[in-house]
């Protein structure tokens, strides 16, 4: 982690939002810088859900010379209990935080002028999590074998696969991944070599939260 100034930050729940992220951002036309020093938003892993808690967004938000802040994270199994939980996360530093989140994201300036945003994968209105999301972007011809890795997924649960029903998700798009040309990409690189299509429609309302929180 870069030491020192950093105007524009992004929190997330673990290694693959890192690596995914920025491929994202890269492949709709934004480049991301080589280095973090020189990236366009400095992203930090937080370890899981749980480390992103109130202590965590009040030390961000005091950070000096931060004007940016945006914060993403799974829905997980419900939506709803996710939301409230990250606004009470919140509330301590944003006592005027929105009570609701809405399907475009949450953005919001704090009374000392921060810009600081929130996105719950996938979509802030479901269920689910960063698989979730990316399964968006699988392309159209690819969606045969994608109703096919689904399908064995859940027989694979049923006749006592060891992964938690909540993984089910991870599952399905590993499954899809290992059938590529070639198997067992992991999930940045299926953006970095568009085996997923990161221009994708159900992509861009992600890209506009993300761009505009930016001010990219």
């Amino acid at each position: 982690m870069a030491k020192g100034y950093v105007a524009k930050k992004l929190l997330v729940e673990g290694q693959d939002d890192l690596r995914v992220i920025p491929e994202l951002i890269e492949k709709n036309g934004i480049p991301w810088g080589d280095k973090k020093k020189e990236a366009i938003v400095l992203i930090e892993d937080c370890g899981g859900y749980e480390n992103i808690d109130a202590n965590l967004i009040s030390t961000e938000l005091r950070a000096s010379g931060l004007t940016h802040l945006g914060v993403i994270i799974d829905a997980d199994e419900d939506l709803s209990v996710r939301w409230i939980s990250i606004r009470n996360a919140c509330l301590p530093s944003i006592p005027d935080i929105p009570e609701e989140i809405s399907e475009t994201g949450l953005i919001h300036v704090t009374n000392n002028g921060i810009k600081f945003g929130i996105w719950i994968m996938p979509d802030n209105q479901t269920r689910g999590m960063l698989e979730t999301f990316l399964a968006y972007m699988i392309k159209d011809e690819a969606e045969t074998i994608w109703q096919y890795a689904q399908e064995v997924a859940q027989e694979a649960k049923n006749k006592g696969a060891s992964f938690k029903d909540s993984y089910l998700d991870k599952a399905k798009i590993y499954s899809w991944l290992a059938w590529q040309e070639e198997p067992g990409r992991q999930l940045h690189q299926a953006i970095k070599y568009k085996i997923l299509n990161p221009q994708h429609p159900k992509a861009q309302t992600f890209l506009i939260w993300f761009k505009t929180l930016y001010d990219l």
